[in-house]
């Protein structure tokens, strides 16, 4: 009885001394002052933003809801430590240097969410700034019918970057244009129409990209055909752990069920970015690229929130489990935030589109292709994969630290600086801490760390910084999650 009362002490002054820690770490006033939130103290970053002198949150807030579409939400609509009521209960904003932003007031946060795993070398990085600029100036826009080499530069770069013979590219605008375009390029090529996705997939909002995502809440109730959704291979919550050929049985069994016994191509990312960051179980690609191959169809890599070396390991998310796509689709990291996607395959397969006109009046234009060759030399230049690795790596140890103190962490996953960290309120069940997810990453927010929000459930946190992220910030990301999570 001695010991037990001895460790329950000893275990009690611990919490009390990291609630002292916390509060006196994050400059909070005092433990019974809990709702009154100051600056916390982050990383130093020797820069200061220009003062802020446009309209202000209410207003724009107003024009939003005036003149944009009620279906647009925003984080943080709800703010408990809202003080009064002149105080804006949104996130206002207004300027960005490298891993931060800064607000209308000049508060600075740390960007662990980096525009939805899109800014890749760092919010306004002079070298694509400065690419994009003195495009501007020389050229903004013309058409792929003349000539420029701004487009023919980029290509080459992109070609070099991927293996085989994917060497002939076609740029778009976004994420869901090059998904649509690779889905029809592979229906064209095999003949046929049947596509094979996966549960829990995201690749857009289009026709035939919303008919290959695999989640409810982001599809609509139009007609969509020929898209057979394959059981997902979530280590986690899936019926097979980690075993990935189990999983793509199932491939098998939809075609031969479920088609002709002929298909058009699979679909899948390698990390599910809006699913979770959910990392496909090992040898699952290899085992369902061999069974789509033998039924006819092609193998396509969505690379949107995988590529551009944020996986660390490797430059595009599939050589992680040692496969080679036929056709490879990217966006978001590509331009660090410019407008810009890519469809990357192989020459024979790029012929399907010589039988009717194909064009696209913005995809390559030389201002969003040169901020793309930019983008690459960064990458290259300032060695971020292997800082993606390395600090990814370290971060992805704090938080299985973490997951290890605070019962309501259910998983840490992911690569490289595309983590997941989901919270559940029961280990055993894996119910989803919904509301208990809201209401930390408010508190993170407040204490100064900005971290993205996914899965089905809604409850999965998305930490995927700007590939220039720091040990000293990982530290920070971890130091305030771990703090929030304490007061719960």
């Amino acid at each position: 009885m001695q010991r037990f009362v001895t460790a329950r002490a000893k275990w009690v002054g611990e919490l009390r001394g990291l609630s002292q820690r916390c509060y006196s770490q994050f400059g909070l006033a005092s433990q019974k002052d809990d709702d009154m939130i100051i600056n916390p103290q982050m990383p130093h970053f020797d820069y200061s933003p220009p003062p802020y002198n446009g309209p202000s949150a209410d207003e724009i807030l107003s024009k939003r809801k005036e003149f944009l579409s009620p279906s647009m939400f925003y984080f943080y609509e709800k703010n408990p430590y809202k003080v009064s009521s002149s105080d804006s209960v949104e996130l206002h904003l207004v300027h960005g240097k490298m891993q931060y932003l800064f607000d209308s007031n000049g508060r600075r946060y740390l960007d662990a969410f980096g525009g939805i795993a899109t800014v890749s070398c760092g919010h306004c990085h002079p070298d694509v700034v400065e690419a994009i600029v003195n495009q501007t100036k020389r050229l903004q826009h013309s058409t792929i019918l003349y000539l420029n080499n701004a487009i023919t530069d980029f290509a080459e770069a992109l070609a070099s970057k991927l293996p085989g013979d994917l060497k002939v590219v076609f740029f778009t605008n976004s994420g869901t244009e090059a998904n649509e375009l690779a889905i029809m390029m592979a229906r064209l090529y095999t003949g046929c129409h049947d596509i094979i996705s996966l549960r829990n997939a995201y690749h857009g909002n289009a026709a035939a990209t919303m008919s290959t995502t695999g989640q409810s809440v982001w599809k609509f109730n139009v007609v969509q055909s020929g898209v057979h959704h394959a059981i997902n291979p979530d280590p986690y919550r899936g019926v097979f752990g980690s075993d990935g050929e189990k999983y793509a049985k199932d491939v098998e069994d939809l075609i031969q069920f479920g088609t002709s016994g002929r298909v058009a191509a699979f679909m899948s990312e390698a990390i599910q970015g809006v699913g979770g960051i959910v990392e496909l179980a090992p040898g699952y690609l290899p085992a369902a690229y061999s069974a789509v191959r033998k039924a006819g169809g092609l193998c396509i890599a969505d690379e949107v929130q995988s590529g551009f070396a944020r996986t660390g390991s490797h430059f595009w998310g599939f050589e992680n489990q040692g496969v080679v796509p036929d056709i490879v689709t990217m966006a978001k990291g590509i331009g660090n935030g410019i407008p810009l996607g890519a469809v990357v395959t192989t020459p024979e397969i790029a012929e399907v589109l010589c039988h009717s006109n194909y064009f696209n009046t913005f995809g390559g234009n030389p201002v969003c292709t040169s901020a793309g060759l930019a983008v690459l030399r960064v990458i290259e230049k300032e060695n971020l994969q292997e800082n993606a690795h390395v600090v990814g790596s370290y971060l992805k140890e704090r938080l299985m630290a973490i997951k290890n103190k605070h019962e309501i962490v259910g998983d840490v996953r992911g690569r490289g600086l595309l983590l997941g960290v989901e919270l559940v309120t029961d280990r055993k069940l894996k119910t989803p801490a919904k509301a208990e997810t809201l209401h930390i990453m408010d508190k993170m927010k407040d204490m100064g760390v900005l971290v993205g929000k996914g899965g089905f459930r809604g409850n999965v946190f998305r930490i995927t910084p700007p590939l220039c992220f720091t040990k000293e910030d990982a530290d920070f990301v971890a130091d305030v999650m771990d703090c929030a999570m304490s007061k719960i």
